[in-house]
């Protein structure tokens, strides 16, 4: 055995062995009880995996890899989210085909992780676009179509008229497009959508099946915004019309002075007046370019105009002036809302912004506030200045309204939903086509399930077109089809499906991934269904889980799937950070260190001119460090004026931890760090940081701790060994560390099974010879968390087979039982002493044995001892005076 622990020899030796013997391969309709283990898939970037990426995938495999010695037979795959804007982005740039760019990305991406030395089963690898895939892709969309839950609608947009795109309301900010930095516009345009609306109370009422954390369900309760309420009939007697409103609250419809109406609301243009239409198409003009989540910012002023109208209120036939704001959203509700700033803090801010009356229907005590109000009263109350209806407690007065309303056909009890209907529409080229025909007479005919997949057309031309449409629409020859029933020209839908589609159902697919029949069997869907530990990033708590969810529930009504839920167990982990560096520039292009800067509101001046600054991020490998004026040691850099033009300048840099990205600088490629430390130092490091779900800052010197404890746990089994039965002493500290790695594993507590395991090495190392037996259980204990040394060591004690799956040791129970225990000797609550007693000493042993010790009896001394409190096997607290 080599006295050195070299990773670069033994790492790929084991990787192939596995790959070689399909060592991790999952078996259909196996006897043990299974476990499906699921990791986010990722998509495949050009820049390939940081360090933070491996996080969860390093936890799932710990668990996969225990469970497998636990009997348990494994499901643990991997694949590729790989349709989307970034390769189409690319394309556009480089001329380079989205495919070409993908399969280089995957490529990489698969040599990275196979290097880490994950368990997955690489049989059942998938990537969202393999034809092979995304016809089963286009065929869940086909069910969408049958049931009801897919449709053509007009939907207000993003649109960039410079990239000729629609963006995402998280790609625009300020009314510009992040991509390019131009103006957007709000358009409305022809999209696809899906009618998750209809599942909208299951979608809340199952998450109590499911164990996830109550932060991610509280935000799939957001999201999804359940409110029970009243909608509300105003008339509009100038258009002999009425607007409809929902609100929470009808109980103040008395406090209702003044409509709000999203500006895109159908009706503005006929209750604005001659006088104020000009005003309003400017309004209506600028908040075109604004995003929703631009629009509903909370912090933001909030601007309206007077149209010039006027609504009845329908309790007491006040006419109540209408506005229109941009925080209010054609697609949310009904488009309008009746304000009450007497009871709502943001009607508050605009009622008095715009000298709006505010009137106080609800008070805590029934009685009036004396004055003007100084805020909106937001809590349930009593009723006043609300007619028959005066001092009624707030539910009640609900209820009753409702009623009022409904007898009298001014409103009706309803409940209302945050959710909309799902815009399912891109405009790009790299994504799943609508398997769908557009006839000449403006209907949609879906194509026969035996058509599929219907294949994207391989193009050279990736830029959308002027008119809106993807870049599909210059694919003419594809375009064009027919109508197989009547032969008449058809054409083939320009738009693609969004990238949450392929992610939409991919587990799904892992457990079937060769089928050429049908999308999955459903022998082996009832076998390996629901996913048991599904472990990804925080940043899809909300949408993936919630359209992941949604489909499910689809393909569970039509009969394809048993299981209401997809995901039983959720983990999400915590980010991993990594230091960044910056420095600033002046508008002139000077360099100017972080020293010189002071930030105020998040902006950047200069200290002495006042001036404002930009920030500029510094790569890892150009930071140098050097002593500050206060011997600090301190970041700084060589910077160039701006255009590269004149002298260098050494300046300070700011450091942050920051989310790991290519523009900060601030990746950690994970090959660098196994060429130089090892797969499972690396392995071992991520867990150890802390727990999985915290955010932690990425430290490379900090992963010389596990690296030595990987050579110092090498150097137990260079040592001389002994067959003979291990002392009690090894025993007892083994099994002790033995049980809490066991828990620890269970509970996803890595970082403390691995402190564990470092306290029991340094206590073996101590002793004189290691015990075979000792070995033995120690190298399996290891195994799930740093595999590659454990093979190794599990060879060279002899085994021929792989130690995957080789039992996990069980806990001898007796041996965690402790012979002695400590007790704290305290004098007067203060403790004076800590005391190792036989475990079952009595109580006036107990006693005489803390009288009599040295540090108690000068504490007692010429004291009268009043009692003496014996807690047996916790404390002894003597009580003087």
């Amino acid at each position: 055995m080599r006295d050195r622990y070299d990773p670069a020899t033994i790492e790929p030796r084991w990787q192939k062995y596995w790959e070689e013997n399909r060592t991790f391969a999952a078996v259909d309709f196996d006897p043990r009880p299974k476990l499906y283990a699921l990791d986010m898939f990722p998509y495949p970037s050009g820049a390939g995996l940081h360090v933070g990426h491996p996080e969860g995938w390093t936890a799932t495999d710990i668990v996969c890899r225990y469970k497998r010695m636990r009997g348990y037979n494994v499901l643990h795959p991997m694949g590729w989210d790989a349709f989307g804007l970034p390769a189409e982005k690319f394309a556009v740039d480089t001329g380079t085909h989205p495919a070409v760019t993908t399969r280089r990305n995957v490529a990489n991406f698969r040599r990275q992780i196979k290097r880490l030395g994950f368990s997955y089963d690489w049989d059942r690898e998938v990537n969202t676009t393999d034809p092979e895939y995304y016809r089963w892709t286009q065929w869940i969309f086909l069910q969408l179509m049958k049931a009801g839950l897919a449709y053509q609608a007009e939907a207000p947009v993003n649109w960039c008229p410079h990239c000729r795109t629609v963006a995402a309301n998280e790609e625009v900010t300020g009314g510009v497009h992040e991509r390019c930095g131009k103006e957007m516009v709000r358009a409305s345009m022809r999209q696809w959508m899906l009618r998750i609306t209809r599942y909208a109370e299951r979608l809340l009422d199952d998450l109590d099946l499911v164990d996830w954390p109550e932060s991610i369900k509280a935000m799939q309760r957001e999201w999804i915004g359940r409110s029970e309420g009243a909608e509300v009939d105003f008339a509009l007697p100038q258009i002999e019309e009425s607007i409809r409103v929902f609100t929470t609250r009808p109980d103040t419809l008395f406090g209702a002075t003044y409509i709000v109406m999203a500006p895109e609301h159908p009706l503005v243009p006929r209750v604005t007046t001659e006088t104020q239409r000009a005003a309003v198409e400017r309004y209506i003009k600028s908040a075109a370019r604004k995003s929703d989540l631009e629009r509903t910012d909370l912090s933001k002023d909030k601007t309206g105009v007077f149209t010039g109208g006027y609504a009845k209120n329908p309790v007491n036939g006040e006419s109540l002036p209408i506005w229109i704001a941009d925080y209010v959203l054609a697609g949310y509700g009904t488009g309008a809302i009746m304000a009450v700033p007497g009871h709502d803090s943001r009607d508050f801010e605009f009622a008095t912004r715009y000298e709006i009356p505010i009137v106080e229907v609800v008070s805590k005590d029934g009685r009036p506030t004396e004055g003007p109000l100084p805020e909106a009263f937001t809590e349930d109350g009593i009723a006043i200045n609300s007619g028959e209806f005066d001092g009624m407690e707030t539910v009640k007065f609900k209820q009753r309204i409702t009623s009022w309303l409904e007898e009298r056909g001014r409103g009706r009890a309803t409940v209302n939903y945050r959710l909309r209907d799902w815009l399912f529409s891109r405009q790009r080229y790299w994504g799943e086509p609508f398997p769908v025909r557009l006839l000449e007479d403006g209907t949609v005919q879906p194509m026969d399930e035996s058509e599929l997949p219907l294949l994207l057309p391989d193009m050279q031309r990736f830029e959308p077109s002027a008119t809106g449409e993807s870049p599909l629409a210059y694919a003419t020859e594809w375009l064009s089809t027919t109508d197989p029933d009547t032969g008449r020209p058809a054409r083939h839908e320009t738009h693609t499906m969004p990238q949450w589609a392929g992610s939409c159902w991919y587990y799904l697919r892992f457990i079937d991934p060769h089928n050429q029949e049908r999308p999955w069997d459903p022998d082996k869907e009832r076998y390996w269904m629901p996913v048991d530990l599904y472990v990804g990033g925080a940043e899809h708590a909300v949408l993936h889980l919630l359209y992941a969810r949604f489909w499910h529930k689809v393909l569970f009504d039509l009969g394809h799937v048993s299981t209401p839920e997809p995901f039983m167990r959720l983990v999400n982990q915590g980010m991993i950070l990594g230091f960044a560096y910056r420095f600033f520039r002046s508008a002139e292009g000077a360099p100017v260190g972080a020293d010189e800067v002071r930030l105020e509101g998040g902006a950047p001046y200069h200290r002495k001119t006042g001036k404002v600054l930009t920030s500029e991020y510094v790569p890892l490998d150009e930071v140098r460090w050097r002593p500050d004026a206060s011997g600090e040691r301190c970041p700084f850099a060589e910077i160039k004026p701006e255009g590269g033009d004149g002298e260098s300048r050494r300046v300070q840099l700011e450091e942050l931890t920051e989310k790991m990205s290519k523009s900060r600088g601030n990746v950690v490629n994970p090959d660098v760090i196994v060429d130089e430390f090892g797969a499972d130092a690396m392995r071992l490091y991520e867990m150890f940081m802390g727990p999985l779900e915290v955010v932690k800052p990425w430290n490379t010197s900090g992963i010389q701790g596990v690296r030595r404890f990987l050579d110092r746990f090498w150097s137990l089994f260079v040592r001389d060994y002994t067959d003979s039965p291990a002392p009690m002493s090894q025993l007892k500290m083994l099994h002790k560390a033995l049980a809490k790695v066991t828990r620890d594993i269970e509970a996803l507590r890595f970082n403390t099974a691995i402190s564990a395991m470092m306290t029991l090495l340094n206590d073996l190392l101590k002793e004189e010879q290691v015990h075979r037996e000792v070995q033995n259980v120690f190298v399996r204990m290891l195994s799930p968390f740093a595999p590659h040394i454990a093979e190794e060591l599990w060879r060279e004690l002899g085994h021929e087979s792989t130690i995957a799956y080789e039992p996990w040791p069980e806990v001898r129970p007796e041996l965690l039982v402790e012979e002695t225990v400590k007790l704290a000797v305290q004098v007067n609550g203060k403790l004076r002493t800590p005391l190792e007693v036989p475990k079952d000493m009595g109580r006036e042993e107990l006693e005489k044995l803390a009288l009599n010790h040295p540090k108690v009896e000068r504490h007692v001394e010429g004291k009268t001892i009043r009692k003496v409190v014996v807690v047996p096997g916790r404390v002894v607290n003597i009580v003087v005076g």
